[in-house]
């Protein structure tokens, strides 16, 4: 989708609000409105204009991933350049992102659009734009699964390298690496390694622990493709798999084999949610499985929409998003297996291909 495209989607939700502007703070946000991938500034888009706001080290990068905005360059602290790059705002609604701003910017914001004359009004916006980023286009799609790809091959690799003797942080680094050298940019999330007991922290970080035979080895990873994340979690067992770990792995799997074939457009989160957690409370494990069954990829690792209890978003098709269910037990350890989907006409595209069994 172009960005015009983007803007023109964007500009229909502002009118919708009766907002005149709105004021783009979130990194990832603005990518998505602009194109601009740098580490600082902000967008102002009003019904007419595109506005790129940053300093001099990113002028030259502006200049060719955003031609069609038009640029103002800034210095200093916002109260510098904040009033003159609103001016022409006097009298009007100025939406901004207050949900990824500090109490600070909040107040300066306000105090500033306040003494204008006359003053502009400034709106506290909640996920307008991340709305937007819920439904992917065919180009964030073939990123995605892109990125999704070369975790499923991370995980090939990891399968012939891991063995029993091998630190947690040895996995994690063996993982990263390998998905660094084959063509991922920076991982969009640190990658779990959970071993034994540790499997029952579902986002234990990897540790100097020594991974043994016949115990639970979580692993949840990701890639990064042309700034789109992948989402991966598979666990296995190296040796021969007990009881208890067979059976906490087949609920889990057949829980996520509900969910992938039963999950339709028009469903609420809340309700794809449900189809997983029925099965594994079935089982016995319902207390265990303590966080939601999914979550959005995107530009972020965790985005909309969310799947899990009391979210009432609506799955429609071009949402991609994770479904993971898990079952955790202190003092042995956990199962979790997560593959990314996308859904089209209705139904689910597993988009993640490694093996599970």
């Amino acid at each position: 989708m172009a960005i015009a495209d983007r803007l023109q989607r964007l500009r229909r939700k502002l009118a919708e609000r009766e907002v005149d502007a709105i004021f783009i703070s979130q990194p990832d946000n603005r990518r998505y409105l602009s194109g601009f991938d740098g580490s600082a500034g902000y967008l102002l888009i009003t019904e007419k204009e595109a506005v790129i706001v940053t300093d001099f080290r990113y002028i030259a990068q502006v200049k060719r991933q955003s031609p069609d905005y038009r640029l103002f360059q800034i210095a200093g602290d916002m109260s510098a350049w904040l009033p003159e790059l609103v001016a022409d705002l006097r009298g009007s609604k100025l939406g901004f992102e207050s949900h990824h701003i500090s109490l600070a910017m909040y107040r300066q914001i306000g105090d500033i659009t306040k003494k204008l004359d006359p003053p502009v009004e400034a709106i506290p916006l909640e996920g307008m734009v991340e709305s937007l980023r819920a439904i992917k286009d065919a180009g964030e799609i073939e990123s995605i699964a892109r990125a999704a790809e070369l975790s499923d091959r991370a995980f090939q690799h990891i399968e012939e390298v891991i063995k029993t003797g091998i630190s947690e942080k040895e996995v994690a680094w063996e993982l990263e690496k390998f998905m660094r050298e084959h063509g991922s940019q920076a991982i969009p999330f640190d990658v779990i390694i959970a071993s034994g007991p540790n499997a029952a922290l579902p986002h234990a970080r990897p540790s100097e622990r020594v991974i043994q035979e016949g115990e639970p080895v979580l692993m949840d990873f990701g890639a990064r493709i042309d700034g789109y994340a992948s989402d991966l979690t598979r666990t296995i067992c190296l040796g021969e798999p007990d009881g208890d770990f067979k059976k906490v792995y087949d609920t889990v799997l057949g829980a996520q084999l509900a969910a992938l074939e039963l999950i339709k457009e028009d469903m609420t989160g809340e309700q794809a949610d449900n189809l997983a957690r029925a099965v594994i409370a079935e089982a016995g494990y319902a207390q265990a499985f303590g966080h939601a069954l999914g979550h959005g990829a995107g530009l972020a690792a965790h985005e909309a929409p969310r799947l899990g209890p009391g979210s009432g978003e609506e799955l429609v098709s071009g949402m991609v998003f994770t479904v993971e269910p898990g079952v955790y037990l202190s003092g042995w350890g956990g199962v979790r297996i997560e593959d990314l989907v996308v859904l089209e006409n209705g139904t689910l595209r597993v988009l993640s291909k490694a093996r599970k069994t």
